[in-house]
């Protein structure tokens, strides 16, 4: 029977295909399940929550890193009032050097910075109208004994009735005229440095000497050799150091701060290492348009590098109350914030950000050590810990 002999082999190769198929499927499935074990594995094995600022030592590196714990003292912390302001002089000790009658600068040696004594000749100046002046005074000198002369004898005839009053008050007034014009040339002579007792018909001269005023130092040079200068023009100005001070601006808010008295330390951008004590010695009492006054300090003592003009800093301590604190060498600064480690166990220590204050004398302000009362802090050793830390997250 042809016919049911091909049903059965039909059937059996059918069977044989969906046996495969079964075995192929299970494979499969199997093969599914163990990559689900294994990544369930990996996952297990990786940590669910990473603690990543605390930092557990070993008996060797906590005796290397020498760390030292504590709780955080209560200690009296003085606040800092940072200032800035300029050196300045009195006017009493800044001169401006001009030529009353003007004229031609014949000579001088003045340099910017170069140091003057008082008396000292500054320039030499030439022009007509110095000898014009001599020529008027002595020529008005002359005149005036003549008219003295003329003066008394009329005098002497009025009294004897040989002459008229007219006469008489005419030569008075003519004498006294000249007298006060003697006068005035003398002072003009005096402004621009000559002495009327000393000029004669022989002895007239062309320039007169500018002298210092004062003894200090030149600032500045405005002319040159053979140039002409009015009587407004300034020459030189000259500075005498000796009585510099530093002139604060302080904003109203913190003018209750200060008193007259009151030490404070400045210093300069370039060397803030290198600290000037002062001492206020008058507080302005008129505010500016941005609600700032001057305070002005005293140099304790005088240093030459400190020249008028030069900008400077200062640092005023104001007392303080009573405060949490820390050792400085329990703060460390990581990516522009403050930390302090707390001792969270045996060797282990987490890395706890701290807001801090003002610093003295090796301690630095808590701001909000409140929070941190009855912690133990890493008071020694934190930069090491620190190190550790960062060296850990980075393996």
């Amino acid at each position: 029977m042809p016919l049911p002999t091909l049903i059965f082999t039909s059937i059996n190769n059918n069977s044989k295909s969906m046996k495969k198929l079964i075995v192929l499927i299970n494979a499969l499935v199997l093969l599914a399940s163990c990559g689900n074990k294994k990544n369930n594995e990996q996952q297990e094995q990786q940590p669910v929550n990473k603690v990543e600022n605390v930092v557990a030592l070993t008996d060797a590196q906590y005796k290397n890193a020498g760390v030292e714990t504590g709780n955080i003292e209560n200690k009296t912390i003085s606040s800092v009032l940072k200032l800035n302001g300029k050196i300045d002089v009195p006017p009493q000790n800044m001169v401006s050097v001009s030529v009353p009658l003007g004229g031609y600068l014949k000579s001088t040696r003045l340099l910017p910075g170069l140091h003057v004594s008082k008396g000292e000749v500054l320039a030499v100046m030439e022009d007509p109208q110095y000898i014009q002046l001599q020529q008027d005074y002595l020529t008005a000198k002359a005149q005036l004994s003549f008219n003295e002369s003329e003066y008394k004898r009329q005098k002497d005839l009025n009294q004897s009735k040989a002459a008229s009053d007219k006469v008489y008050e005419q030569a008075k007034a003519t004498y006294q005229t000249q007298y006060v014009l003697i006068k005035s040339l003398e002072q003009k002579l005096r402004l621009i440095g000559l002495s009327p007792a000393n000029i004669t018909a022989g002895n007239i001269s062309k320039s007169i000497n500018i002298y210092s005023p004062i003894s200090g130092f030149v600032s500045s040079v405005n002319v040159n050799i053979g140039k002409y200068v009015n009587p407004s023009d300034v020459l030189f100005e000259l500075v005498n150091p000796n009585d510099i001070h530093l002139a604060l601006t302080v904003f109203d808010k913190d003018l209750n701060k200060l008193a007259v008295g009151q030490h404070l330390l400045a210093y300069t951008n370039t060397h803030p290492e290198k600290k000037y004590p002062c001492e206020v010695i008058l507080i302005s009492k008129n505010l500016s348009g941005d609600n700032a006054a001057q305070v002005h300090c005293h140099f304790e003592q005088y240093d030459k590098s400190l020249l008028p003009g030069m900008f400077m800093n200062a640092d005023v301590e104001i007392s303080g109350a009573n405060t949490a604190v820390l050792p400085d060498d329990a703060i460390v600064r990581f990516e522009n914030k403050n930390y302090a480690f707390v001792q969270k166990g045996n060797r282990q220590f987490e890395m706890t950000e701290v807001q801090i204050g003002n610093s003295e004398n090796g301690f630095t302000e808590i701001i909000d050590g409140a929070k941190h009362d009855g912690q133990m802090f890493a008071t020694k050793g934190a930069y090491n810990l620190l190190m550790v830390l960062k060296n850990t997250a980075d393996d």
